[in-house]
């Protein structure tokens, strides 16, 4: 059985072409060499893949004469290749952003120091007036950090004028029937005393205003009353607090106090 396979093996030997037998023996024995030098598994090298990934592309038989590792294993040798040749080639040569000039740098820091109230929006501004074009993220960057602040804080204001400061606000109640009432509130800010509530269907701008009336009848009002910039609250309360000798803070509904 043996001399008729080698028999048959000698016949294809003739009918191939030269060059077919030259590369199939060339792969034959590269893989002979590989698995003469390792123990327990082929240890390929860099080399060696090097060697399948250019026969592979020389050669379309290869697949034929592979037998220590799968044909996909080379294809994957191969695009690997292709990625790092071209991450090489588009690797940058000086990481990260470009530098900013010295003068732009200066420039904002002096700006920044002799006008405490600008923000990095202002002195973007006035950059770009001058012909620098920067981001405003650059700006921020370089900006001289001061470390008081231009003004006192929220803190700060509530903490000296919580005897002058009342607020208010409105907030909803469910009833059993499915009803919704809105449930209007005046709260003083020096002992969180509730000054004056009233609850209301329909809450209009007239009905709000009458509400700042009956809650200082006889008392005298106070300097600051902080509300939110909710549509309930119109011109008719403004004129009211006004005509009271009252100032307005009108903050966002997600203040951080």
């Amino acid at each position: 059985m043996g001399a008729l396979a080698g028999f048959f093996a000698l016949i294809r030997a003739f009918l191939k072409p030269r060059l077919v037998l030259v590369a199939e023996n060339l792969a034959l024995r590269h893989q002979l060499t590989v698995l003469n030098r390792s123990v327990k598994r082929p240890k390929l090298h860099p080399r060696d893949r090097l060697f399948w990934v250019v026969l592979s592309r020389l050669w379309h038989g290869w697949r034929t004469s592979l037998h220590m590792v799968q044909p996909a294993t080379v294809v994957r040798w191969h695009r690997d290749g292709f990625r790092r040749y071209w991450r090489w080639r588009s690797r940058c040569k000086k990481p990260g952003r470009p530098a900013i000039d010295t003068e732009i740098r200066e420039l904002i820091r002096r700006m920044s120091r002799e006008n405490s109230l600008w923000g990095a929006p202002r002195i973007l501004s006035e950059l770009r007036l001058l012909g620098y074009n920067v981001s405003e993220r650059t700006v921020a960057k370089y900006m001289v950090r001061s470390k008081k602040p231009p003004s006192q804080t929220w803190k700060t204001f509530l903490r000296n004028h919580a005897h002058d400061i009342v607020a208010i606000d409105f907030f909803t109640v469910p009833t059993v029937t499915f009803r919704v009432l809105f449930c209007f509130i005046v709260l003083h800010h020096d002992r969180r005393r509730v000054i004056h509530f009233n609850v209301t269907e329909h809450p209009t701008q007239q009905w709000t205003a009458q509400q700042i009336i009956e809650a200082f009848p006889w008392d005298e009002p106070t300097r600051y009353l902080i509300r939110d910039r909710d549509a309930v609250y119109g011109a008719c309360l403004r004129s009211r607090i006004k005509n009271m000798g009252m100032k307005e803070v009108i903050i966002s509904r997600r203040s951080p106090w």
